[in-house]
């Protein structure tokens, strides 16, 4: 827990808005917002951020996808993908080839550099992920999962 500012009438995460009287919007925001940070740290000495683990870990389950698509998927703007697949295929975790048909399109998929380094960062977001389930059932746990999923999908 991080010290309070003497100086500052702003409340620490948990505490005031920034807790259980919050708005759940907020609370979201702020819970991904952590959740971001906490995976960075992790992954930061393989050098790979949480939008770089997406993009690997997407290229992983769906290959073959356009840039257009793996921005979709990732939650990520097409210029902040472009820059994301750039530097992972320079860093030699990605490859991309023509579309069969469609001259323009390009195809991106994981080298073996990639793979292997998608495995070590797996490792570590797996710990993540488990401290997020940390003291949940796992009927509470597809509860939360229902209900996420219901949020991302009420306007589709």
């Amino acid at each position: 827990m991080r010290k309070p500012n003497q100086h500052s009438s702003i409340p620490a995460p948990g505490e005031g808005k920034r807790g259980e009287e919050g708005y759940l919007g907020y609370l979201l925001r702020q819970a991904a917002g952590a959740h971001r940070l906490r995976m960075d740290r992790a992954l930061g000495d393989l050098g790979v951020t949480q939008p770089q683990f997406v993009t690997l870990t997407m290229l992983a389950a769906y290959p073959g996808l356009s840039n257009a698509d793996l921005a979709r998927l990732a939650l990520l703007t097409p210029q902040t993908l472009s820059v994301i697949v750039a530097n992972l295929e320079r860093a030699g975790s990605l490859m991309r080839k023509p579309h069969a048909v469609h001259g323009r399109i390009q195809h991106i998929d994981l080298s073996d550099s990639g793979r292997a380094l998608l495995k070590k960062c797996r490792e570590r977001v797996q710990a993540i992920e488990a401290e997020l389930t940390e003291g949940l059932s796992a009927a509470e746990e597809r509860a939360v999962r229902r209900w996420l999923v219901g949020i991302a999908t009420a306007d589709s």
